[in-house]
């Protein structure tokens, strides 16, 4: 140790930061000399999400013309309108009903939904109706 040199130091353990300046004049001023940029964006940062991306939001992104979701039939969703006016509900009053939120509702009546038979099963109940199967139409019973 006593033959070191007191003009060099040695740092252990630390790494090396890159000269991070994020000010927008700090960027300008490296572009207009000519200096690298690097820019990075980070996906969903600071959220507090187990599962980033469902299963279905894939599927979704690769739809294609012959190759779409299923969405709810005319004819059910003219059954979901009918039965929530037949029991004097508004679709705020439906969607508190069955614990979900009034645009669920809104899309399963415009048909754009893709149908999903937790919620199904949820208005069968709340409108005393059936909505899936042979016997649509007809009143929910339990067996």
């Amino acid at each position: 140790m006593a033959e070191a040199d007191w003009e060099e130091v040695t740092i252990i353990g630390h790494r090396a930061r890159a000269n991070q300046q994020r000010s927008k004049q700090a960027v300008n001023s490296a572009l207009r000399s000519g200096s690298d940029i690097e820019t990075s964006k980070k996906f969903a940062a600071a959220s507090n999400k187990q599962m980033s991306a469902s299963k279905n939001v894939a599927k979704l992104d690769r739809e294609t013309e012959e190759l779409h979701h299923e969405h709810v039939s005319l004819d059910v969703s003219k059954l979901i309108q009918q039965g929530r006016q037949a029991k004097g509900l508004t679709q705020k009053e439906l969607a508190t009903k069955i614990n979900e939120k009034q645009q669920v509702i809104n899309d399963y009546e415009a048909g754009k939904a893709i149908p999903n038979n937790q919620i199904m099963s949820k208005l069968e109940r709340a409108l005393d109706l059936r909505l899936r199967g042979k016997d649509k139409g007809k009143p929910f019973s339990k067996k």
